[in-house]
């Protein structure tokens, strides 16, 4: 099932944004062989939970390989061979040590996609350093235009970077490699590198600064809760709601809406001057009913609007249960495929044990 049925990726284990590549490749319907370690990482960050619930895993088929034993590398080498695509998030120079490099891997099979993701990319002075999410987003220029003026700018965390940036990125790369080849073109390799898939994700937060709507002062930037009409307000109950009428017809809803449609304050949206009135008028206006009492008056309007919920929140929210945009299975409650396709819809994959098909695996290369 899912639209790359038949294609065969090699994914060496790691953490981070490539993982969730090779689970997003599983999901549209890849063959993905999990190369993974006989012995855990002792420098393995511990932020998750047991391996049985790592749900990036799932769709998988796992072999567990000893990767400083030269015959576990020929075994790699082999299933290269049969692949199109490998994919591999070490820092720069680790595959190369293991015997894995891009020159291997491409000597066994010139038509190999060969996915490289790191935080700063194979070369610049970074290119060996640590990093993580905020990191990358901070050196890149989005972390400057977030957050609520006066308080510390701070991302949404692992979306932006690791997976907007790193996972997407690389995937995007990975598929427009595949039709390069198909066409008759040669293998080659992708260095996708989170800080730049960030600097690329914030093409239209630079098209705007270009023309003047944004500046480097947060008191003057809407996207950074300057107005009243781009924010999030903390309501009576102590939850949020979120607002972003941009355009003029959706910001006449909201003040509509609001009953501040004749409200002097609000006559003109882009008169900075008077943004602060206005948008301590609609911080009163919230923090005077609850979350639900908006989401009951607004949700559904054209006045952008949206509750800010929970995670098992939105798996409840009636547009969310509607597009099935969560998935209950072993892993608990998942974010479903997407995008959504009319022919070759993907189906979400089991999540397999450590080294569990390794035996079918070596079966399988014993017969080629």
């Amino acid at each position: 099932m899912g639209p790359l049925a038949g294609t065969k990726v090699v994914e060496i284990a790691g953490i981070g944004p490539c993982p969730i590549a090779g689970m997003m490749l599983a999901d549209l319907g890849a063959e993905v062989i999990l190369v993974e370690r006989k012995v855990a990482s002792e420098n393995a960050a511990a932020v998750g939970g047991a391996t049985d619930f790592a749900y990036f895993r799932r769709g998988k088929q796992s072999i567990a390989l000893d990767l400083k034993d030269p015959e576990a590398i020929e075994v790699v080498l082999q299933l290269v061979e049969q692949a199109e695509v490998l994919i591999e998030g070490f820092r720069p120079g680790v595959m190369e040590r293991l015997g894995l490099g891009p020159e291997a891997c491409l000597a066994r099979k010139p038509s190999l996609v060969y996915g490289r993701m790191t935080g700063w990319g194979q070369s610049g002075p970074l290119s060996h350093s640590a990093g993580h999410d905020i990191n990358y987003l901070s050196i890149t220029g989005i972390l400057h235009y977030g957050g609520i003026p006066g308080d510390a700018p701070y991302p949404t965390p692992t979306v932006l970077g690791d997976i907007g940036s790193g996972s997407n990125m690389l995937v995007l790369g990975i598929l427009s490699a595949l039709l390069h080849v198909q066409r008759g073109g040669e293998g080659q390799v992708i260095d996708a590198a989170i800080c730049d898939g960030a600097i690329y994700n914030q093409a239209l937060l630079a098209s705007v600064r270009e023309e003047g709507a944004i500046s480097e002062n947060p008191g003057e930037t809407f996207f950074g809760a300057a107005s009243p009409w781009c924010n999030t307000y903390p309501c009576a109950d102590g939850r949020y709601v979120t607002v972003q009428a941009l355009e003029p017809n959706f910001y006449r809803e909201l003040i509509t809406l609001c009953g501040f449609a004749d409200d002097p304050d609000f006559a003109r949206q882009h008169d900075k001057n008077a943004w602060p009135a206005a948008r301590a008028k609609m911080a009163a206006l919230f923090a005077s009913q609850p979350q639900s009492h908006w989401s009951e008056l607004l949700s559904g309007t054209d006045a952008c609007f949206a509750p800010v919920l929970t995670l098992p929140e939105a798996a409840e929210n009636a547009h969310i249960k509607a597009r099935e945009c969560f998935v209950e299975g072993s892993a608990g409650l998942q974010p479903a495929p997407a995008p959504r396709f009319s022919v070759t819809q993907q189906e979400v994959g089991q999540i397999p044990k450590p080294g569990e098909h390794g035996e079918a695996i070596m079966q399988a290369l014993a017969k080629e």
